[in-house]
């Protein structure tokens, strides 16, 4: 979400460090003053953890839209006898128009508040899917999807600059992480709700399974009476006196918010001079140095193939996999989403564990070479239950391909899904950063978009087996691409990995460090040095 905070932050520019004589006492009186209670403390990281969660709630309107449409396309075309081509449609839309909100979201946020603009998101949103569940039609329902997806793209965007403001530097890494860790679970609560309201009759089901997803706007509704604004929203808007009072309420002692107001006020101040750059920033990326040029491989790259190899397919198009495996019933191809969703629930907590202890580029390694393995499997699966009928029994088959599938979605979230995020926000150099990660976010989203439109229209000219091995060969280039383009950014500072793409060939050939590979492998021995 770097690149959605960076959006939020350059929407203004008339920032200037602010006079905080008359809204403060000196500094030093506040570092005499007596430490916070170790019981007082706790309490201040229980409302900034609660405050995230609160945020974070848009994730899971993001993630439960994407898990329910995967069961409710199924008796919409029974219910409104939509085609295939509405299908498509339908599912890959919400990718772009999310982005549309992402991209409006950031200004919107720097007029009326982080908070505010939460709450707006999550009011589009219930409108959207109002609007789907009670629609007689297919036009009606892209009607409340577009507006869902704007509601979607709002939240989701400023959640993680909420998050990131509100965060002290010990626990952002951690509370950062709460977006990606709910868009999962919302995903498995879709598959689960799916499954829960498939009984109902063809005309209620899909409409409940929608209505459903308005519960976690509406607890999105009680929370703005519950979280404060974001400090440094309010010290732009020059409530210096209200952002001290927030910083009271989630910081650790009175010395550590007077230091923080002092960061957010100097950021301030710096916003009007580093707008006045962001031309400069556009033409630096559009004719790029050669360290630019790999700096855009690495972070744009890492976002195309994130997508490219076929995981909102995967996600959004599950049923259509195992029904083309040969389970029958609709309520069984349901259940076997909910393992789909539980599996990659699971392995984004496992990711973020090990995501700094063993490093970027080997679970990169480990995620798409799996990748790859499964896709392929997946293929295999389904083209024996195509043409060794009287060969094999029907049941491996299925079996087979239920493995592929959730091996495929966990691989993804060890790996490729949530380092995608991390080095887009550490390969661009400060002043490139908001708009190179955005360029990225683009591709991303548009490419989501191109694969899940085109998913089924591929399944019919290739076959599901045939769309998977395709999807299979991009993951080999994928596995190339992390060897020769992506470096290690694990324990480096900023400006050491700008020295990398100055360079250009430290990383080349795949190099990853002893120590990295010392945490794969469990050892009872310490290391000897090495030379």
């Amino acid at each position: 979400m770097a690149d959605a905070g960076a959006a939020a932050n350059g929407g203004r520019n008339g920032y200037a460090v602010l006079d905080r004589s008359e809204d403060q006492e000196p500094e030093l009186d506040a570092r005499r003053r007596p430490p916070v209670p170790e019981s007082e403390r706790r309490r201040r990281e229980r409302f900034v953890f609660a405050c995230a969660v609160f945020a974070s709630l848009n994730a899971i309107l993001l993630g439960y839209d994407v898990g329910v449409m995967s069961g409710c396309i199924i008796y919409m075309q029974k219910d409104l006898h939509i085609t295939e081509f509405q299908q498509e449609i339908l599912v890959g839309c919400l990718s772009v128009v999310s982005l549309l909100g992402s991209l409006s979201g950031g200004r919107t946020s720097d007029v009326i508040g982080r908070k505010w603009t939460m709450g707006l998101g999550a009011i589009v949103f219930q409108l959207g899917a109002v609007i789907m569940t009670f629609a007689p039609s297919f036009t009606v329902l892209m009607i409340g999807r577009l507006l869902a997806g704007v509601g979607i793209g709002f939240g989701a965007m400023v959640s993680g600059v909420y998050i990131a403001e509100i965060s002290p530097a010990g626990a952002r890494g951690t509370l950062t992480s709460l977006p990606e860790i709910c868009i999962n679970f919302g995903i498995l609560l879709g598959y689960v709700s799916n499954y829960a309201f498939s009984g109902l009759s063809e005309h209620i089901n899909w409409r409940v399974m929608l209505g459903v997803g308005i519960l976690p706007s509406v607890f999105i509704g009680f929370a703005l009476f519950v979280i404060p604004e974001s400090p440094r929203w309010l010290v732009m808007e020059k409530r210096v006196s209200e952002a001290r009072a927030v910083l009271l309420q989630i910081s650790e002692s009175e010395a550590e918010v007077e230091e923080r107001l002092a960061e957010i006020e100097e950021a301030a101040g710096l916003m009007k001079s580093m707008k006045s750059e962001e031309k400069e920033v556009w033409k630096e990326l559009l004719n790029p140095s050669p360290a630019v040029r790999r700096m855009l491989y690495a972070g744009c790259g890492i976002q195309l193939f994130q997508q490219i190899t076929g995981i909102d397919a995967t996600v959004y198009y599950s049923p259509t996999i195992f029904k083309d495996a040969g389970i029958k019933s609709d309520q069984e191809l349901l259940a076997a989403t909910v393992a789909v969703g539980f599996t990659k629930t699971v392995f984004i907590l496992v990711a973020i564990f090990l995501i700094d202890k063993v490093g970027r580029k080997p679970l990169l390694y480990v995620s798409t070479i799996g990748m790859t393995v499964c896709l392929f499997l997946l293929g295999v699966a389904l083209t024996l239950q195509k043409h060794a009928a009287g060969i094999m029994s029907p049941r491996i088959g299925i079996d087979l391909a239920i493995f592929a599938v959730c091996g495929n979605v966990a691989f993804f979230s060890i790996g490729i899904g949530p380092i995608c995020w991390v080095l887009s926000s550490e390969v661009f150099p400060l002043r490139l950063r908001a708009q190179g990660s955005a360029l990225g976010q683009v591709g991303g989203r548009v490419s989501s978009g191109l694969v899940s439109m085109s998913f089924l229209s591929m399944a019919r000219a290739i076959s599901v087996a045939g769309t998977f091995f395709v999807f299979a060969a991009i993951s080999i280039v994928s596995v190339l691409f992390v060897y020769f383009c992506v470096p290690e950014t694990k324990g480096k500072t900023l400006e050491q990995i700008e020295m990398m793409f100055e360079s250009g060939d430290e990383w080349r050939g795949g190099e990853i460090e002893l120590e990295d590979t010392q945490h794969l492998i469990p050892s009872n021995k310490k290391s000897l040095p090495l030379g």
